[in-house]
């Protein structure tokens, strides 16, 4: 087993990193498919993994339990996600000690987003309210920690402006993040400009793309209405077209390796994929990711 280290440090060998995204099960269906995935894309040695924490904390336990086993048993380096909603600052503490105790040696730090039903965020009364504030506290506590935070190509949805919230991606960075990992985006020119303005504000960290292989056209439309991310004609036009799941996953698999072509010449960072805890994607799009 490899000794975990900060995913930052990967970004300076100056090739493109490669990583993935689980989720943790809900059931014990959901519990199987979390570890087949793991197990079939454990041979493309990922650099690192991620795995994502439920809307108020609510996949708290078994982020910690499937990321511990994402660790042990497939020797991934695992990055568990770390939301302010639902959490006080002594909670944090204790899942911080928590992730320290595991071997983990990377957080993703987000704000979180509200439980299903609900629009606004309210922060915990004795917790925090900005992703800013979170990776303050844990450079505070816990300075060890490697710690990645998220960005927006086409602006938070809560956000006036692109400007406004490249700003408040600036707080984080001061705070203490070492790397960004954006949200999902079909346009790789929204990529590339959010790059630019992030570099133009001063933000000299890795910006690691973010890219989703779509299922369906129903599933982007969902995505379109939860994160405003723009989904192009022609890719809309392809999906209405497909006449079985399957041609839609087709649809979705090319456009993401043809996205991933255009970002790789570009020489960017890392490429994150989306998963959703299906192998097959990573599996086919790996070979433009891991050069032989």
């Amino acid at each position: 087993m490899h000794d975990s280290s900060n995913i930052a440090e990967k970004f300076k060998s100056g090739q493109t990193v490669f990583s993935v995204e689980f989720f943790p099960p809900k059931n014990e269906e959901g519990a199987r498919q979390i570890l087949r995935t793991a197990k079939r894309l454990s041979g493309l040695r990922p650099d690192y993994v991620s795995i994502t924490y439920g809307a108020g904390g609510s996949t708290r336990e078994r982020t910690i339990e499937y990321g511990d086993l994402l660790k042990d048993i497939f020797d991934y380096e695992v990055m568990p996600h770390l939301t302010c909603l639902g959490n006080s600052r002594e909670e944090i503490l204790s899942i911080l000690s928590r992730f320290e105790s595991a071997g983990f040696s990377n957080i993703m730090a987000l704000r979180g987003d509200p439980p299903k039903g609900e629009t606004c965020f309210t922060p915990h009364p004795d917790g925090f309210k900005y992703a800013s504030e979170l990776i303050a506290f844990i450079k505070d506590k816990h300075p060890n920690f490697g710690i990645g935070c998220a960005g927006y190509p086409e602006k938070h949805p809560e956000a006036a402006t692109l400007d406004g919230d490249i700003e408040n991606l600036k707080k984080k960075i001061d705070a203490g993040a070492g790397f960004i990992v954006t949200q999902m985006f079909f346009d790789n020119s929204h990529y590339f400009r959010f790059v630019e303005k992030c570099a133009a504000a001063g933000i000299d960290k890795p910006v690691i793309a973010g890219i989703l292989p779509a299922l369906s056209l129903k599933q982007v439309q969902n995505f379109k209405s939860m994160c405003s991310t723009e989904i192009p004609d022609e890719l809309v036009a392809k999906l209405e077209k497909a006449a079985t799941d399957e041609d839609a996953r087709k649809i979705g698999l090319e456009w993401a390796e043809g996205q991933i072509m255009e970002l790789c010449a570009a020489n960017v960072p890392g490429v994150h994929l989306y998963i959703l805890n299906r192998a097959e994607s990573a599996l086919k799009l790996s070979h433009l990711l891991r050069k032989s």
